[in-house]
């Protein structure tokens, strides 16, 4: 008899769940896969997964029965999507567990039952055996694209499903690919707008993006739940958050959507969790070439440069021993990606694209989301990477350069939507202001600033927007400083202390999340005097969108994405940049009609987050670019920059 706690309960289950299935179907019985999850590390756990049976897992009071083998749904051609297996299952159910039992999974030794459960008992069983006996009849819930698992309380015998998304890093059932640089290619294709004035091929709406596949807290690839922000009263936000283990450290990931209502707010909010799972680490094909920068090109290999990308300081590296600084002759995993520029494959150091790579002694720096973007096609994905690029890139010139900027009236806007948020705002007690941020590229950059008048806590926000027409532009800049204004200072308020300590000590700005907050502190406020100059100074006029973008100086706007791309890519690389895609697409994206790409542009200026981890102040661009876009008759020196923590979200 086995001596095991769990073994024992999984086989008594096991076991009256055999006899319960006699009696409620006349069916053969079926085989049964039956263990206990929570057991030991999922995402390490070498043992082959079963190839045929009915799987039946259970922890303390629960039990989840499915996937069913043959589960799984055809695309809109006839073509098998992946099916998710049980060690899906249980790597999808760990994710979403608490982060004291992933510790002790993960990083501890497992775990062991105290004793056999008590909820297995021949009325669960019975109960069990139905679901299974009900799923093998062709009955069950339909949930779309991904097969459902069935959650039972077995005290309460309330049960739910939950649909199963596969996992593309399945040992078991993954669909890997090989990385290659024939894959790599790029070959822009006609991508006609679905409507007038926008830039995408389709609407949100055409997406099958329900929630639950996505935030569930069984099997949610993207965290177990999705909150709706009642007390946001700007905008109807939501937000959700998943997991992801980095060495000994699980780093919490959010995403959300800021739209009019929730429904769009959640489907905008599930485009932006895949997009960052799938930026974060590569899932759909492994990083398939190692070697240095200098032996890369001594092979005749075509290599990104990452001293173009930008690197840490001495200084930096000297206070942070542990992160080896890069070298040419440093070994790393490359990925390939394709230049658009040249037309032709390039090798892509693997921390550059995907941010958080497994592997922590190959990050020299500690890249973010700057340039992923995800869209309906690849010409949509790239268009709004590339932006994502060139706004950063302009907002952190404006910021460490002390750029003035000529202002813009947003009560000219053409959208009634875009004026009557802008009043709803200084109802809350802000004044919405926007500035033209383009500098180097003819492609409308328009920084946003939500300020209280009165430079009380809350002081200000900020946020940005690009993109070939200037109302979207203007629109984005403004549902970043709209979500995050209204509650600006209340957070203030709860973290003052540690926030106030940030002013008089800018290295204690160390993470995303306290950029914007350090300036809820008013005295933080001063640095973007240059800006928006000092409380009660008299201000330069402002001008209409019509006056500031009606000059002719433009590229025009097609109704086909890829005429649109092509033009921001000529007016970047006419400048002398490149252009580099890497194509991170996970498979549940594709089937789903969706593609996600990392935007490269080697020399403009990375956005950074912790005030010792900034490139962008030792990068040549800094000191050159306002002279040469005619803003300033000289090269900035030091004595030029603003040496302030920069307040981008």
């Amino acid at each position: 008899m086995p001596a095991d706690p769990w073994e024992r309960s999984a086989r008594d289950l096991a076991t009256l769940m055999r006899r319960g299935f006699g009696a409620v179907s006349a069916l053969p019985v079926p085989a049964l896969d039956v263990a206990p999850l929570g057991v030991r590390d999922a995402f390490a756990d070498e043992e082959p997964a079963p190839e045929v049976g009915v799987p039946v897992r259970f922890y303390g009071r629960h039990a989840v029965v499915g996937p069913f083998p043959a589960d799984g749904a055809d695309d809109a051609g006839g073509a098998a999507r992946h099916r998710p297996c049980v060690r899906c299952l249980a790597r999808r159910w760990q994710a979403v567990r608490s982060v004291a039992l992933r510790e002790a999974l993960e990083l501890g030794s497992g775990t062991r039952a105290a004793g056999e459960s008590p909820y297995i008992t021949p009325f669960t069983a019975d109960a069990l055996a139905g679901i299974v006996a009900a799923r093998l009849a062709g009955q069950g819930p339909s949930t779309g694209s991904f097969p459902a698992v069935h959650l039972v309380d077995l005290e309460t015998l309330r049960t739910r499903h939950y649909p199963l998304v596969p996992d593309p890093e399945c040992p078991h059932c993954g669909r890997g690919e090989e990385d290659t640089p024939e894959g790599a290619v790029l070959t822009l294709k006609p991508a006609p707008k679905h409507k007038p004035g926008s830039f995408r091929i389709r609407d949100i709406s055409g997406y099958e993006l329900p929630s639950e596949p996505y935030a569930n807290p069984v099997c949610g690839s993207l965290g177990p739940s999705v909150v709706h922000d009642i007390s946001s009263t700007s905008t109807s936000a939501t937000i959700g958050c998943f997991s992801m283990r980095s060495g000994d450290y699980l780093r919490e990931t959010f995403w959300g959507g800021h739209a009019d209502t929730f429904a769009q707010s959640v489907r905008i909010g599930v485009l932006e969790g895949l997009e960052r799972y799938a930026g974060m680490r590569s899932r759909a094909k492994a990083a398939g070439v190692q070697g240095s920068l200098d032996g890369l090109r001594a092979a005749g290999e075509r290599a990104l440069d990452p001293r173009e990308v930008g690197l840490y300081s001495e200084e930096f590296h000297r206070a942070n021993p542990r992160v080896t600084p890069f070298h040419p002759d440093r070994e790393l995993p490359w990925v390939w990606g394709y230049s658009l520029r040249d037309h032709k494959p390039i090798l892509v150091p693997e921390v550059l694209t995907y941010y958080h790579a497994p592997g922590l002694e190959n990050r020299f720096v500690q890249e973010s989301s700057n340039g992923c973007a995800s869209g309906g096609c690849m010409e949509e994905a790239v268009y709004f990477g590339l932006m994502e690029v060139v706004e950063r890139d302009a907002f952190l010139l404006t910021w460490y350069g002390r750029a003035a900027l000529p202002e813009l009236d947003p009560r000219t806007s053409t959208r009634a939507a875009t004026r009557q948020m802008v009043d709803r705002l200084e109802m809350y007690g802000y004044e919405a202001r926007f500035f033209d941020t383009r500098i180097s590229f003819p492609i409308p950059v328009v920084t946003g600033v939500a300020v209280r008048p009165d430079g009380g806590r809350g002081r200000m926000c900020f946020g940005a927007g690009a993109g070939l027409d200037p109302e979207s532009a203007l629109a984005g800049a403004l549902c970043e400083i709209a979500t995050d204004a209204v509650n600006l200072q209340g957070r203030t308020e709860r973290d003052e202390v540690r926030l106030r300590a940030m002013a008089t000590d800018y290295d204690k700005v160390a993470a995303l999340h306290d950029h914007p907050l350090a300036y809820g502190i008013p005295e933080m406020g001063n640095n973007a005097h240059f800006l928006i100059g000092e409380p009660g100074a008299p201000r330069p006029p402002v001008r209409s969108l019509a006056e500031a973008y009606g000059d002719g100086s433009l590229p025009p706007v097609s109704d086909d994405l890829r005429d649109d791309l092509d033009r921001c890519v000529r007016a970047v690389t006419d400048k002398g940049f490149d252009v580099v895609v890497v194509d991170q697409t996970m498979p549940e994206q594709r089937d789903l009609g969706l593609t996600t790409v990392s935007v490269l542009v080697p020399g403009l200026l990375p956005i950074d987050f912790g005030w010792t981890r900034q490139r962008a102040l030792g990068m040549p661009r800094l000191r050159t670019a306002l002279r040469e876009a005619g803003m300033r008759d000289h090269d900035l020196t030091d004595a030029d920059l603003n040496l302030a923590p920069h307040p981008f979200p």
